[in-house]
């Protein structure tokens, strides 16, 4: 005799219901686009303890936590500085446009609709600012209105996404062929670091269209410094370039100049 089997109706599993922000939906047009670029990536590590230990140091004097990220920015637009083709910008088929300013496109963390949304902010003109300027005013765009340093926010905000779409093309088309409309809405270089990671070693690959530094985990290892082995914290970098305008060499030269900007702690050590 067959057992009988009781058919139970069980309660549908516990699950909220959360919107789809507008950011969120926008960022799909830019990210499917930003994959069209032929981009060139690198995977390294730098020794960033004595950086480590300065801020560390500097927060048991004064109170204040200075920014990890404000430091490494001040690095890059040094480095960039002095090796301006890895931020050129197109200009049409047959020029490239190299800008003395280096604008950096960092990702900020805002609370919008409800949710926390990354944002970029550009730091204008980074190369030409101290640590401590470029610290404050990272510290500054975590707190303000968005609409006080999001460029075209109001616009952004007011438009409808469908409308957005459509005139998506012509924006996109300018960013890849007018330098001083990329740099006004995208900078020349970029900036982000990811915390998915948590503690130890990562990297991340980035969707981007021109250069972009990912900052990943950091790790603590033993390393030989000076002629002695000691515990060390190597930071795990990204480099991406548009292989269409920076090759190989530069890249190769950029990156190490960059390298050892950070390691000899560049703009904290007086």
């Amino acid at each position: 005799m067959k057992a009988r089997r009781e058919k139970v109706n069980k309660p549908p599993a516990p699950f909220e219901v959360a919107p789809y922000p507008k950011v969120r939906r926008a960022m799909e047009l830019t990210t499917r686009s930003a994959q069209k670029t032929r981009m060139i990536h690198g995977l390294t590590e730098v020794d960033v303890t004595l950086a480590r230990q300065f801020i560390r140091d500097y927060k048991a004097r004064t109170g204040e936590s200075l920014s990890f990220t404000a430091f490494i920015i001040n690095c890059l637009a040094r480095a960039v500085e002095e090796n301006k083709g890895v931020h050129a910008c197109r200009r049409g088929q047959n020029q490239l446009v190299l800008f003395d300013d280096v604008d950096v496109a960092v990702t900020v963390e805002r609370e919008m609709d409800g949710q926390k949304q990354p944002i970029v902010y550009i730091l204008r003109a980074a190369n030409k600012k101290s640590f401590l300027e470029i610290h404050r005013e990272i510290r500054e765009a975590q707190v303000n209105p968005v609409e006080q340093f999001w460029e075209g926010f109001s616009f952004f905000s007011k438009l409808p996404l469908v409308v957005f779409r459509g005139i998506w093309p012509f924006f996109w088309w300018q960013i890849r062929n007018n330098p001083g409309f990329q740099k006004k809405f995208g900078g020349t270089v970029g900036i982000t670091a990811v915390g998915m990671f948590g503690k130890g070693a990562g990297w991340g690959i980035p969707v981007a269209y021109h250069t972009q530094v990912t900052l990943g985990g950091i790790a603590t290892r033993p390393a030989v410094a000076d002629g002695q082995i000691a515990i060390r914290e190597f930071l795990c970098l990204t480099l991406s370039f548009d292989h269409d305008i920076v090759d190989g060499a530069p890249a190769a030269r950029f990156s190490a100049r960059f390298k050892e900007l950070i390691e000899s702690g560049y703009g904290l050590i007086p």
